[in-house]
């Protein structure tokens, strides 16, 4: 069983950092894409990161591009994201997803297959 589970969030006045955790059990994340989506009040689940280990590739959001980074450690089986410069409107609920597949683009919501719960994340003006 594939569990992911978030924590880090919290409330942090503009131009604040964060660092959101994501630790997998049932699954190593270096044989997957992990992801980073965020949800605000009354808007659609939006992608925010993700990294697949195959490649080494990661990939950002215009929005968070060159403020967030998203990293992992397989000793510990997680993953990262170091957001920094925050801005009011990052606030969202976050979500760390799984994608076992590497055939489908990693900056698709619909293609990740196990999600945690999520971490809210407050950002004050």
């Amino acid at each position: 069983q594939v569990q992911l589970v978030e924590s880090g969030g919290g409330l942090v006045q503009a131009g604040g950092s964060l660092r959101l955790s994501c630790v997998v059990s049932g699954r190593t994340v270096s044989s997957s894409t992990m992801g980073w989506f965020r949800q605000a009040p009354g808007k659609e689940r939006e992608f925010v990161s993700a990294i697949r280990w195959s490649g080494g590739s990661t990939y950002y959001a215009n929005s968070v591009k060159g403020r967030f980074t998203i990293s992992g450690d397989n000793a510990k089986n997680a993953v990262y994201l170091q957001m920094n410069s925050l801005k009011p409107e990052d606030t969202a609920v976050y979500y760390c997803a799984l994608q076992t597949s590497i055939l489908v683009r990693a900056t698709t919501l619909g293609t990740y297959d196990y999600w945690g719960q999520g971490t809210q994340v407050t950002v004050a003006s």
